[in-house]
């Protein structure tokens, strides 16, 4: 079996977010897709990442329609920062060493890939594949790097996370950008919209 996890805060999930590992799922031929938010990001101090049982929610909203999406609690039930090499190890011994382990980011992050903890653990147990925009520059990842992982180009779809919680706090509308059970779900529980 070929199984891709999406790791991420997931602050809130989005359209991208989804249309990426569709792309991917489809595109190389995976069985399932899992994703992972990640209970405490150890490189991201932001205020305004809301608790992970409220993310891990929005997750499962927005992927119950899609029988190739699974969500993982994997992170939220272990205690200290979400590494990424400690959730591949779990999930290694999940599912054996018989199927194929692939873990998605965007080609972006492939720059701060130093500051990984145990960056080559990650790649020594499952194939690291680097998502990328049309018109993206990948001479910004060093070749040492970009050697060691899949790249694979999705459609273009400028969209962040960031953008949707500033649109949040401004009364601003988000149809279209997340699906509607998420956007209910950000409403019923007043998510973004109290900070600043």
């Amino acid at each position: 079996m070929k199984i891709a996890i999406m790791g991420g805060t997931f602050n809130p999930i989005h359209y991208a977010h989804l249309l990426s590992a569709e792309q991917v799922r489809e595109g190389l031929e995976f069985n399932k897709i899992i994703f992972v938010p990640a209970a405490r990001p150890p490189h991201k101090s932001n205020p305004d990442i809301i608790a992970a049982e409220h993310r891990f929610q929005m997750v499962l909203l927005a992927t119950e329609n899609n029988p190739f999406f699974e969500v993982s609690r994997i992170e939220l039930e272990r205690k200290g920062p979400s590494y990424t090499f400690q959730t591949i190890k779990a999930l290694r011994k999940i599912y054996g060493e018989t199927n194929e382990l692939a873990w998605i980011i965007g080609a972006d992050s492939l720059i701060e890939y130093k500051i990984w903890k145990d960056f080559d653990e990650v790649l020594k147990q499952c194939t690291l594949i680097a998502t990328t925009r049309p018109n993206y520059n990948l001479e910004q990842v060093p070749l040492e790097i970009l050697n060691r992982v899949k790249t694979f180009q999705i459609t273009g779809f400028d969209m962040s996370a960031t953008e949707i919680r500033h649109r949040i706090r401004n009364n601003m509308s988000i149809r279209y950008l997340v699906p509607e059970t998420v956007a209910a779900y950000i409403h019923k529980h007043q998510l973004y919209s109290d900070r600043s």
